[in-house]
């Protein structure tokens, strides 16, 4: 019999964005390691199309609006429906391994001991620090609870993921065996198989040709405050005093702030050398990125590696990153051009990377070996496989490497 995992993910699965693309991998992984998955999440998202795994949903409520990134009362309204959801799951089946994401584990960490099964703590962040940063409540007293509960449940779990050598550095000295601890970066980034090709049932938006005589600077991700697009378009602004025929590329975003991305380029001299687009399949993102000359990652604060690095480091298209923690936990000047979260000292390392050969060729060259050093497929096969063999699924998570690369 295979072994029988539960993952539970407070998020709105599918969606193109940080922690369900996390969500998304992980579960791949297993599931080609020869478990067989529940996914239970938000009514929210897209199905996906992964043998061996099952998406179980809580309602939709759709009429309280979109669930945004970071903590909110909406949140906190969903996810009482998913503790509901989930005892409702451990009931019905026996899970050797439940696998849980974010503040799931604050909620299965108190199952545990009566359902009986190996708990994952899959850390994407500390979520008190979260409470802070997204200014969800200054209350002394909450982020003291959700601190104490934070500990307990990185004590408690039998197994604990973090995705950063940051947040490696907090979670470690807070659990009892630093062997249950393993930093699995989000590295990995193909294709994500969804159950219908197309997003909610719409047509994808059909391609825009970007100019094939321009150099490309390129940019894809959500356009929260912390993403530093406004300096990026300062940024870019000072480019085009000097590089007259450089162009700016903007992906990711709702239409409320595209629109006020193309008001900020049409006011910064630059709307014409300016394309934003909004949210689009994945493949028509790296599409476009795939032409670009410069990559460009201007998030202005923060401690989680940004997803998209991984992917930017194995492309070997230049990279110019802001040289905050978010970067240089994986980044140096060897494979990207730091640069600090201010529009001149951009400007200056777009222009580097748009123009000398001999750095270009440097970053490309170093930035391809440390991915598949470091980062690559295999190497995060084999963290995933090292997590689920000390949870004692190590025969199936074999059996599943030997079927996925032909071995014997």
């Amino acid at each position: 019999m295979k072994t029988r995992v539960l993952v539970v993910a407070p998020q709105p699965f599918f969606t193109p964005r940080g922690t369900p693309f996390s969500v998304y991998y992980r579960t791949l992984v297993m599931a080609e390691l020869g478990m067989d998955i529940d996914v239970l999440t938000y009514g929210r998202g897209e199905d996906v199309a992964i043998p061996g795994v099952r998406i179980i949903r809580i309602p939709a409520f759709n009429w309280l609006g979109p669930v945004k990134i970071g903590p909110s009362l909406l949140k906190l309204w969903l996810d009482f429906f998913l503790v509901i959801w989930s005892i409702g799951c451990l009931v019905r089946h026996r899970y050797a391994i439940v696998h849980a994401h974010e503040e799931a584990v604050f909620f299965l960490r108190f199952l545990k001991p009566i359902f009986q099964f190996k708990l994952i703590y899959d850390m994407h962040s500390s979520l008190p620090e979260q409470l802070r940063n997204y200014r969800f409540t200054t209350s002394r007293f909450l982020i003291g609870l959700f601190e104490r509960l934070e500990r307990s449940c990185l004590r408690s779990a039998d197994a604990v993921i973090t995705i950063c050598p940051e947040l490696a550095r907090y979670a470690e000295p807070l659990m009892p065996d630093p062997d249950r601890h393993f930093l699995i970066e989000n590295s990995i980034f193909e294709p994500v198989r969804l159950a219908r090709p197309t997003a909610n049932g719409q047509a994808a938006p059909a391609p825009v040709e970007l100019p094939a005589d321009r150099p490309c600077v390129f940019y894809a991700g959500t356009f929260e405050v912390y993403q530093g697009l406004d300096t990026l378009v300062a940024a870019f602004a000072v480019v085009r005093e000097t590089h007259a025929s450089a162009f700016l590329v903007l992906i990711g975003g709702t239409p409320e702030q595209v629109e006020k991305m193309r008001g900020l380029a049409e006011r910064s001299g630059i709307g014409e050398d300016t394309l934003v687009l909004g949210r689009m399949p994945q493949a028509l993102a790296s599409r476009y990125a795939a032409q670009a000359s410069v990559l460009v990652s201007p998030r202005t604060h923060g401690i989680n590696t940004p997803l998209k690095i991984y992917e930017q480091l194995a492309s070997g298209i230049p990279l110019v990153a802001t040289n905050i923690l978010s970067h240089t936990q994986v980044l140096d000047d060897e494979v990207a051009l730091l640069v600090e979260p201010e529009a001149r000292s951009m400007a200056a390392g777009l222009l580097q990377a748009l123009t000398d050969d001999a750095t270009r060729a440097r970053l490309s060259e170093n930035a391809r070996a440390l991915y598949r050093r470091a980062y690559s497929r295999p190497v995060y096969e084999r963290k995933m496989r090292a997590m689920l063999e000390l949870l004692g699924a190590s025969a199936w998570a074999r059996q599943g490497a030997v079927a996925r690369h032909g071995q014997t």
